[in-house]
């Protein structure tokens, strides 16, 4: 008996030490952080800005692997055959959702766990000066006067795409679109008076606006920006409309929930640290945290938008 309750006792030290870590035990080593876009773009700046401040708070480091191609969708299909034990993460926005009913990618948001949404980038409707309406109340009037007349720039089967059709969808109105491959190739467009409206965001168009060339008449975010605080929020202006390109953590499905709870808990931490909300501001956007149900929330509800303007998205 005493051979058996000895080798009993090294068959369980055994398993304990091959056994993984359990979610309380969680980070005992680094996170991986897959982006699924190419370095230097602004979602990669905007997680690399999460990554290099999280450690104080997570207790591990976060090295990031960018995995580029096909609008994002092949780093998120990396990212969701990983094992759900809490140690992959990867940054997801709303181009997936319009990828995803467009036929791109069969991955949606929900074949992920939301963790946290982090930053936002809130989308004005931007147009060029003139005579025929100087604020939003007279550019709906106008639009709905003459249908289809109105050019919009966009990118088409894109996140820009989908922000002018959720107003044409609440305001009753339709555009003639545009498609453009950039933001900056659109505003430039729209500084030429080639287009008469377009989708664009503080970075690429307070310039312009601000030397007179072009006009904000609304902005996507919840409330008013500090930097355009004359320019009223849709929400302000009778719709529902949140319009932000807005950059969110997952995990693999089926993570343990006491990992994706100390995850939240470090992102949550983090979006108060005055360096990190400095350094997302001066990369153009605002940090903007809501927790694993509030996240699944947002793109619970954006995802029912994009399937009701499938047809409209469609290449």
């Amino acid at each position: 008996m005493t051979i058996r309750a000895g080798l009993a006792a090294l068959f369980t030290a055994a398993t304990l030490v091959a056994a993984p870590a359990s979610g309380q035990d969680y980070p005992d080593h680094p996170v991986e952080f897959i982006v699924p876009w190419s370095p230097g773009g602004g979602s990669d700046t905007l997680m690399r800005l999460i990554a290099g401040n999280i450690a104080p708070y997570l207790g591990v480091e976060m090295p990031i692997i960018n995995m580029p191609g096909v609008g994002g969708t092949v780093g998120l299909r990396e990212a969701s055959r990983r094992d759900a034990d809490g140690y992959t993460i990867s940054q997801v926005h709303e181009g997936l959702l319009v990828a995803h009913e467009t036929d791109i990618t069969d991955q949606n948001w929900d074949t992920f766990d939301p963790i946290a949404l982090m930053t936002a980038s809130p989308q004005y409707l931007v147009v060029h000066p003139t005579e025929d309406y100087t604020d939003f109340d007279e550019f709906v009037e106008f639009a709905k006067a003459h249908p289809g007349e109105i050019t919009m720039g966009v990118t088409l089967g894109g996140v820009p795409h989908l922000h002018a059709a959720m107003i044409e969808q609440a305001y009753g109105l339709q555009f003639q679109y545009v498609g453009y491959e950039g933001t900056g190739e659109r505003v430039r467009a729209l500084v030429g008076g080639n287009l008469d409206a377009a989708i664009g965001d503080i970075s690429s168009s307070l310039q312009f606006v601000e030397n007179g060339d072009l006009q904000f008449l609304a902005v996507g975010s919840p409330e008013r920006m500090a930097a355009t605080p004359d320019v009223p929020t849709f929400m302000e202006l009778g719709s529902d409309l949140e319009l932000n390109v807005t950059r969110g953590i997952v995990m693999p499905k089926g993570a343990p929930q006491e990992a994706k709870d100390k995850l939240e808990a470090a992102l949550e931490a983090l979006s108060k640290d005055a360096t990190y909300i400095e350094q997302t501001n001066n990369a153009g956007a605002e940090v903007m945290f809501r927790g694993q149900e509030a996240y699944a929330t947002y793109l619970g509800k954006l995802d029912d938008t994009v399937k009701s303007l499938s047809e409209v998205l469609a290449p």
